[in-house]
């Protein structure tokens, strides 16, 4: 940060935007080559969450079919539910969808950061369905722990859990991936939704295992200690989502942009603020740079701070920079 104290700038506002150098406080506005690379990168982006989000509904949705192809031959009821439960989590998939592709419109004059946001609302839903998730198994559990339900068609039932789980797994890790390639913490949030739904259905593999050895109570034991998994999941995932839209940012991104700064030789930064927008991230910051500088010279300061913060700083969509002459 600044080498100079707070009061530096408190108790005396206004006195830099008197001086010839501080009139380049507003936005640098990069060349325009800059601008279509970032935008070819918010793009592509946008593009990875979508495909993301599509073929998870698809892996999701042919998971779903395996299982009631399986429920149709058992006819388990217990696995029928099961199947409808994956169903519907199967479709959690379309607001982030929609979120995507609202996420791609362009800014306006009311809102002026664009629509990202819809994507970070989209999580709130994702940790809702999570946190149902978690009371469902958490009833269904003691439910049965209470009132124990036998368990039919054991091979079937163990089937239907290696298939939930597999499919379930298997979207995790690849919403999780693109997520935090792309920085989307919504993305993430629902690649945990999908690996709640995975440890049912690995609960429902050993829940038929504990019953198959002689243990009836196994499986609203596994039920239990899922539901306890699926709660610390859903801590993982609210914090994230709650930290963007709290615009929280990890202190370690701002750490590397202030050291960006510093390394370039452009100045000392006094202040960086960064916000997320969706899976968009934004930059201001107060530079104070050399007070002998002319004022073409703390321009350029200025804008070579915004390219280095755009070319260096990983999701950075946008770097407003104000120049200020630093004082001895």
């Amino acid at each position: 940060m600044s080498a100079h104290p707070d009061k530096h700038r408190h108790k005396h506002p206004h006195k830099h935007r008197h001086s010839l150098l501080t009139t380049v406080r507003h936005a640098v506005m990069p060349h325009s080559h800059d601008t279509v690379d970032r935008l070819d990168d918010a793009l592509t982006a946008d593009r990875a969450g979508i495909r993301a989000v599509q073929v998870s509904l698809v892996v999701l949705g042919v998971t779903a079919v395996a299982q009631l192809l399986v429920v149709m031959v058992s006819g388990s009821v217990a696995l029928a539910a099961d199947t409808i439960h994956n169903f519907s989590d199967a479709l959690t998939s379309v607001p982030l969808w929609i979120a995507f592709a609202v996420g791609t419109r362009s800014a306006t004059k009311r809102f002026t950061y664009g629509f990202g946001r819809v994507e970070d609302l989209a999580g709130l839903f994702v940790v809702a369905m999570i946190a149902l998730s978690a009371i469902v198994a958490c009833v269904e559990a003691v439910r049965r722990l209470t009132n124990p339900v036998p368990l039919h068609h054991l091979g079937w039932v163990a089937l239907a859990g290696v298939i939930g789980f597999v499919g379930n797994e298997l979207v995790a890790l690849y919403r999780i991936r693109v997520g935090r390639k792309i920085g989307s913490a919504a993305l993430v949030a629902d690649g945990l939704h999908a690996r709640t739904d995975g440890l049912t259905s690995l609960a429902v593999l050993f829940g038929a295992g504990g019953v198959w050895l002689g243990f009836p109570l196994a499986d609203p034991i596994v039920g239990l200690l899922i539901s306890a998994a699926i709660l610390a999941v859903l801590w993982t995932a609210a914090r994230e989502v709650f930290g963007r839209l709290l615009d929280g940012v990890d202190p370690k991104i701002v750490a590397d942009a202030e050291r960006v700064l510093i390394e370039a030789g452009l100045g000392q930064p006094h202040s960086l603020r960064m916000r997320w927008v969706g899976h968009r991230l934004h930059a201001d910051v107060e530079l104070d740079v050399d007070a002998s500088l002319s004022l073409a010279q703390a321009h350029s300061a200025a804008h070579d701070a915004q390219k280095v913060l755009a070319q260096r700083v990983p999701h950075l969509t946008s770097a407003l920079v104000h120049a200020y002459p630093a004082h001895a």
